[in-house]
């Protein structure tokens, strides 16, 4: 996989903004990581330990959403926290060598328009449920995502869009079992209806890795 960049959406999900103790920002946070950010190897430490946080992916073509996925932004907690303290940028915490993991992706042709309208992800570590995110709980809608961002950068053909996560972020442990999953069509009502769901359907992608 070779886009050009790859351009992440930041505190898009109020419950993982309360979870860090974050401002609710006034506008989309946006920032960027490299094409050298993308690993097929899940690192639990580089130069100290690393956190995870699962999102749902597009992939770009003709500037339009034309894929789908779910990844992994890898964090430098630590670091990152500092670099807000200093009001630095979070390219050091964010952007390093293995910053980013994705699943497959999947076209959204080969899918049915209401489909692709509405997504739910999960993760599970060792096979415990960890992190459930759904695109009617983000802040920022896809359609709005690309709005924005299309009216100051250019998203090029194979350019990734990640969407940001939901609570339940953590620290990378060597040996552990990260399992992403995600479906589509289904309508968010609550958290017990969307966690049944996922129990009882097949989900449209699986991947896994074991972090090291």
């Amino acid at each position: 996989m070779t886009p050009s960049k790859i351009v992440c959406i930041g505190r898009n999900y109020v419950d993982h903004i309360q979870e860090l103790g974050n401002e609710m920002p006034a506008d989309m946070v946006v920032f960027l990581k490299p094409n050298s950010a993308i690993s097929t190897e899940l690192i639990a430490f580089q130069q100290e330990p690393i956190h995870y946080e699962t999102e749902l992916c597009f992939v770009m073509k003709n500037n339009q959403f034309s894929a789908v996925g779910v990844g992994l932004d890898l964090t430098k907690r630590a670091l990152q926290s500092s670099l807000k303290t200093q009001q630095l940028p979070w390219e050091r915490a964010k952007a390093f060598n293995g910053s980013a993991l994705f699943s497959d992706f999947i076209p959204l042709d080969s899918l049915g328009k209401s489909a692709c309208e509405k997504w739910a992800f999960q993760l599970s570590i060792n096979e415990k449920v960890i992190q459930v995110g759904h695109s009617d709980l983000m802040m920022y809608s896809t359609s709005a995502i690309k709005q924005s961002l299309t009216e100051f950068i250019s998203l090029e053909d194979g350019d990734i869009v990640m969407t940001g996560t939901p609570k339940g972020v953590g620290m990378v442990n060597a040996g552990d079992v990260f399992t992403i999953k995600l479906w589509a069509g289904k309508e968010y009502q609550d958290s017990h209806s969307i966690e049944a769901y996922m129990s009882n359907n097949t989900p449209l992608l699986t991947q896994q890795w074991l972090a090291k």
